[in-house]
């Protein structure tokens, strides 16, 4: 259980007061994640693709290559960036202002010392810009202190989502952290398939996303915001379900965004609620329920008492 006083001092983090920043981030996680993608064995739904949320910031989990098993983790207390590997030791690259291309060289300099050799695919992905890493002198703001806050969000984000998933029986991913999109999610499924997705996300393949929405589903998480658009906690249902918009939901703060399709509760309306913890799982719960009521889960089947 999430301590409460711990679960009030949720920080401000508005979008517009790191976008330099943040941009950069979601670069250098692309970055390692597709090392995850590259080295990892395929699993349903893209699940070996994520990071997952450490205490001290974002990890790969072990990956197998050559010489055993690796990890790789960004320290967002250290601020550093280190490649373990299972024969003891460890190689390090400080994150600090540095561009994204810079960046890249030394990250596959430190891959190289480590042994670890891995081909990847060094263009952005599912976002506008897709200048390919080695040529991106763009972004390079790193504002240590504003990560910080980032990380102290999304460590109370997956404490609240954990406790979500866990009233949950049926298949469900862990709680993981997207690089594509820069989010932290988790899914619940029906059991039954889904009809193909259509595709068409900017820059992702189609059959990507046909094979992270092949089964009925109903996902939840927490986004930093970007694009005009702030920061909010998120809840979907695939296939679609025209008629949830109308559905109640709780707490007031959170409502249907047409033009996104899909529930939204804002970050700041959530931190500023008398219990943040309380005010996401409610929301979580209400728009898990409206959905699943509506497509006609086996809830009882699904759902612990």
């Amino acid at each position: 259980m999430i301590d409460n006083t711990l679960a009030s001092r949720w920080p401000a983090l508005p979008a517009d007061s790191w976008t330099d920043t943040r941009e950069t981030l979601h670069r250098w996680t692309q970055i390692v994640g597709k090392t995850r993608l590259a080295l990892s064995p395929m699993l349903n739904h893209w699940w070996q693709v994520p990071l997952y949320v450490t205490p001290r910031g974002l990890s790969t989990g072990p990956m197998p290559y050559a010489a055993g098993s690796c990890e790789i983790v960004f320290d967002f207390r250290a601020h550093q960036l280190r490649v373990h590997t299972s024969d003891g030791r460890t190689h390090e690259l400080a994150l600090e202002p540095r561009s994204v291309a810079d960046f890249y060289q030394a990250y596959r300099g430190l891959l190289r010392e480590a042994g670890i050799a891995v081909k990847l695919w060094p263009v952005p992905v599912e976002i506008e810009d897709t200048t390919p890493f080695i040529q991106d002198q763009i972004h390079r703001a790193y504002d240590a202190t504003t990560v910080e806050t980032f990380w102290d969000i999304l460590l109370r984000a997956d404490q609240v989502l954990q406790e979500f998933r866990s009233r949950f029986r049926g298949k469900c991913s862990p709680v993981h952290f997207f690089w594509g999109s820069f989010d932290l999610a988790v899914t619940r499924f029906s059991g039954r398939p889904a009809p193909p997705h259509p595709g068409g996300i900017p820059h992702l393949a189609d059959w990507v996303t046909r094979e992270s929405y092949s089964e009925e589903q109903i996902a939840a998480g927490w986004w930093p915001g970007g694009n005009g658009q702030e920061a909010a906690f998120y809840s979907y249902a695939y296939p679609s379900l025209p008629e949830v918009a109308n559905a109640p939901i709780q707490p007031a703060g959170g409502f249907f965004s047409q033009e996104m399709g899909e529930f939204l509760l804002p970050y700041e309306a959530a931190r500023t609620a008398p219990d943040p913890r309380q005010a996401v799982l409610s929301f979580l719960q209400s728009t898990y329920e409206a959905a699943a009521t509506l497509a006609h889960w086996d809830r009882a089947a699904l759902e612990r008492a």
